[in-house]
Order: structure tokens, then C-alpha cells, then sequence
């Protein structure tokens, strides 16, 4: 079948459908056309701009609290002679000494948990026993790796000490040390925490020493000739200068008040060492 020149050409057919129209076919318009309307799209609101609290300038932003170094604790200052200082309002770092079984875990810690002003306990036979493998235990004999841990947790307790005095927290440590061992002894203790540590010697009786050491357990409780050995060198500490209690009849907080008084003289006083 023949078309005349010019006229359009009928569309496909679609099985199973009708003719789809083309433009200009059938008297439809000619020319492009016009995309159907769309709904218009509402336009979505932008999500909450978080709250924050403002942040005052030349502050650090990331949580983390500057904590002052920890230098040499100084001597504390004596006050006026007319003022009484009370020890348990001031800031203070103690030094308790003693034999084994002399109670100065249970006294520092006690005399810690009831002051006015916050006090940490660091005692450094609990340092010592943070080295677990490989633990040089003084009992079996006293050696380089022996005097070697003692050495590196007395230091690691020095450096507690003035962190914690530096960010306005007391400290008491205890510790046997022996008199006629002074290198080892204060002298450590004063070049690890700083002239203004204040020692006081704990030294009961013979027998209340041995009674107590017998309560013990683990590597903590000493052979009585062991314990006997290391009272009679802390007997040196008579003739040193240092304050000392002898708690052989005091419970553990009247030592802990005759600590404050102690302590209360010191500072008003300082001892030489």
C-alpha cells in the first residue's frame, strides 16, 4: 500500500495492545511535549544543631584534666607561735616507720580515712608486691634483685607522694627502714619525696611485735628470730632525733591521735634528718 509523500506513517502496532500515538499523528499537537506536573516536594527541615554548654576560651576541650607536676615537697611552714597548728586540716607527707607487726598499715590507714582534708595511704611493702613474676621475696634472702625492687618501688612511692601533695592531697607512707642504713633509708625517702616529709617511728615492745607478726599470714609474717633481728636495729632510732610512739598499749586510733599530736609539734618544729 502506497502513502502519499509527506503524510506520516501509521505507528507500529502492539500485540496485545492498542497503537501507541505519536506526536503529530491523529490530529494530536504537534511539537515537544510538556513533562506531566509533579507534586511538589516538601522540602525537609535540617536536623537540630546539637546543644553544647559553652566553652570558656583558652581552655582545653578534650576532657582531660591538667594535673600540676609533682616537684620536691618543701618544708612546711611553721606557723605563728601563738597559733596551735591542727595537723588534721593541713596538707601534710608522713612518713611512718617501723618494725613488722609495729601496726603501721593499720595506723596510716586509719589516721588516712579520718582526716579533714584528703589523704592517700601508700605503703610500700603493697608496692613491692606489684611485681608478680619474678618477685625478689626479701625472705629467702636479701640480694641485688632484693635491694633492687626495694630501690624501685621506694622511688615509685616518692614519686605518689609529691604527685599527690602537688594536687593538694596528703600522704602518708610506711615503711621498716633501719638507722644504721641511712643511704638506703631516709636518705632515700628524702631525695625521692622532698625535705618536707615528716617521719615518725612506730616502735612497740618486743613481745606485742611478736604477737602481731604471729597474726599474720603469706610472706608478710616473719620467723620470731627475723622479727626479733630487725627490733633490736630499730632500737637505733632512739638516739636519732626522730619522734617516736611506742603503742604497746594503744589501740589503733589513740595512736592515730597521738600521731596528730606528734605531727602538730613537727610542723611547728621541724626535725633535723
Amino acid at each position: 500500500m502506497q502513502h502519499a509523500v509527506g503524510s506520516p506513517l501509521p505507528p507500529p502496532h502492539q500485540p496485545g495492545g492498542a497503537p501507541q500515538q505519536q506526536p503529530g499523528y491523529l490530529g494530536a499537537p504537534s511539537g515537544p511535549v510538556p513533562p506531566a506536573p509533579q507534586p511538589p516536594v516538601p522540602p525537609v527541615p535540617p536536623p537540630p544543631a546539637p546543644q553544647h554548654a559553652p566553652v570558656p576560651q583558652g581552655t582545653d576541650t578534650t576532657g582531660h584534666v591538667p594535673l600540676p607536676p609533682g616537684g620536691p615537697v618543701p618544708m612546711p611552714s611553721a606557723p605563728p607561735a601563738q597559733v596551735v597548728p591542727d595537723p588534721t586540716a593541713t596538707t601534710l607527707a608522713v612518713l611512718l616507720i617501723g618494725p613488722a607487726g609495729a601496726g603501721k598499715t593499720s595506723v596510716a590507714k586509719f589516721w588516712a580515712d579520718h582526716r579533714r582534708v584528703p589523704t592517700a595511704h601508700v605503703s610500700l611493702d603493697d608496692v613491692r608486691e606489684w611485681v608478680r613474676s619474678g618477685f625478689a621475696d626479701p625472705q629467702s634472702g636479701w640480694n641485688d634483685h632484693s635491694e633492687a625492687q626495694y630501690r624501685l618501688a621506694r622511688r615509685t612511692c616518692g614519686f605518689a607522694a609529691r604527685n599527690f601533695l602537688a594536687n593538694g592531697i596528703s600522704c602518708i607512707l610506711d615503711d621498716a627502714i633501719f638507722p644504721d642504713r641511712p643511704a638506703v633509708g631516709l636518705g632515700g625517702w628524702k631525695r625521692h619525696v622532698g625535705p618536707g616529709l615528716l617521719p615518725v617511728v612506730l616502735l612497740p615492745g618486743l613481745e606485742v611485735v611478736l604477737e602481731r607478726n604471729a597474726e599474720r599470714a603469706g610472706n608478710r609474717r616473719l620467723t620470731d628470730e627475723e622479727v626479733a633481728r630487725i627490733h633490736g636495729r630499730m632500737a637505733g632510732w632512739y638516739g636519732s632525733g626522730l619522734p617516736i610512739i611506742d603503742n604497746s598499749q594503744l589501740d589503733v586510733p589513740t595512736t592515730a591521735r597521738v600521731l596528730d599530736d606528734v605531727l602538730a609539734r613537727a610542723i611547728a618544729s621541724p626535725p633535723k634528718w
